[in-house]
């Protein structure tokens, strides 16, 4: 993976290590550019940003799940984002329950306009990361983000206050019949309960963390990019 010490340098293919300024100090990062992003073939000023599990229960950038969207997302040509909230790896800082995650997440996203000049957003989140992303999502248009997608991994709704938190029409939501953190049936309820239509799979069989149905979640993840992103 290599470093990545100035803008110019952010604008080629590959990996790399960056630290972007948070409000409670520094955040460890990975920004994965593509080559179609760096081509131009697939709207350079999209990115995508990817929100971990808790921090405090082994939740970080390298997560397998984040992974799997990471992927899902550079595999069709977007510039990709994977960060630590604060407290996680690298990151500066000291857990904040969601709350303070948010200002992490749009200390992200400020950085990717500054540094990319990105200005389409695909935003995802993985259980805790899921919440942040969706109470976050409309501060981030609110701050001038053209919303490409939203997508929601596990949704605690259980865990965190979702209940009569409202989702934008044509939010993507996945979670499995069979999660052993979240009650099924809670999500399910939630999401009946939207005031919007919304876009929903529920995954047979599949447990919170998705263990043997990665190449599933990708491939969804996947199918509703090639709908909404190349539009």
């Amino acid at each position: 993976m290599k470093p990545a010490t100035s803008p110019d340098k952010l604008i080629t293919s590959g990996d790399h290590r960056v630290t972007i300024a948070g409000p409670a100090g520094a955040l460890q990062a990975v920004l994965s550019v593509p080559e179609a992003a760096v081509a131009g073939t697939n709207f350079p000023t999209s990115v995508a940003i990817i929100c971990h599990p808790h921090s405090l229960m082994g939740g970080s950038l390298d997560n397998k799940v984040v992974f799997t969207l990471h992927r899902a997302c550079r595999d069709q040509g977007l510039t990709t984002i994977r960060f630590n909230f604060r407290g996680v790896g690298a990151s500066e800082g000291v857990y904040d329950h969601g709350m303070g995650e948010q200002d992490d997440l749009l200390a992200v996203l400020a950085w990717a306009r500054q540094q990319l000049g990105a200005e389409r957003l695909v935003l995802a989140g993985f259980s805790f990361g899921s919440f942040v992303a969706a109470s976050a999502w409309p501060r981030a248009l609110a701050a001038g983000w053209q919303g490409r997608q939203l997508l929601l991994v596990a949704p605690p709704v259980t865990r965190f206050p979702l209940v009569g938190h409202e989702l934008q029409a044509g939010t993507r939501v996945i979670y499995g019949d069979a999660d052993e953190v979240v009650d099924p049936s809670a999500i399910r309820d939630w999401l009946a309960a939207q005031p919007q239509a919304l876009d929903i799979r529920v995954l047979p069989g599949a447990g919170h963390f998705f263990h043997g149905r990665l190449s599933e979640l990708k491939d969804w993840v996947g199918a509703g990019l090639q709908e909404s992103v190349h539009d």
